[in-house]
């Protein structure tokens, strides 16, 4: 269960590092560098505090879904993801405030994308 959206959240690193090298705006090319180079430290912190409170390994889905076609479109996504989908993890704080900064990073990076050309 937590398995499937850490997943979905490394993916989300991958997917933006290549639609990273396949933008031609500058300032998109350093939000999304921005992103995927700060996304996978949380998702390892996010990981190992759930395996800390649970005392169990996470098990990780097989599966991995291609990049959107857009660096916006793959962002909002990911936003909307994790909004429905945090309530699948434990609901301790310290777990939540993990997902919070995700969603905050997701948040600022959403700002540079419109904004930011």
């Amino acid at each position: 269960m937590h398995g499937e959206f850490l997943l979905t959240l490394l993916h989300a690193a991958t997917n933006t590092h290549i639609l990273h090298f396949r933008t031609r705006s500058y300032a998109e090319h350093m939000a999304l560098g921005a992103f995927y180079e700060a996304l996978p430290d949380l998702v390892d912190t996010l990981t190992e505090s759930i395996q800390g409170l649970t005392g169990e390994l996470v098990e990780f889905p097989a599966d991995y879904y291609a990049p959107a076609d857009t660096a916006l479109q793959e962002l909002e996504e990911l936003q909307e993801y994790v909004k429905e989908n945090r309530d699948t993890l434990p609901k301790d704080s310290e777990i939540q405030n993990i997902v919070d900064e995700i969603a905050d990073l997701i948040n600022t990076t959403l700002y540079k994308l419109r904004f930011l050309r």
